[in-house]
């Protein structure tokens, strides 16, 4: 192999490849960690009929995601429509 690619290819792809060992295992002890379940306490909240929509429920942050998502859609879609009727109005040369 070191023939095909020379020393310095070799020492790259041996470097790689001790890199991607260290990657793997500090990937792989990072999910060893213990985090607390919170599932029971998150369906509680969101299974409480208390008259306010489903993707609300999160707090402060669910309605700001919420709006930012809704005003760049409508942008988006006023931009794209904005563009179709550029579009549709050839420029008249001459």
């Amino acid at each position: 192999f070191s023939r095909l690619v020379g020393s310095n290819g070799a020492k790259m792809l041996r470097s790689v490849l001790a890199l991607r060992q260290i990657a793997q295992r500090t990937i792989s002890t990072a999910s060893r960690r213990q985090f607390e379940n919170k599932v029971p306490e998150k369906q509680k909240l969101f299974q409480e009929d208390n008259g306010i929509p489903v993707h609300l429920k999160g707090g402060v942050a669910d309605a700001l995601l919420y709006r930012t998502t809704m005003i760049l859609t409508v942008a988006g879609t006023a931009y794209a429509i904005y563009q179709l009727a550029v579009a549709s109005f050839p420029k008249k040369q001459g």
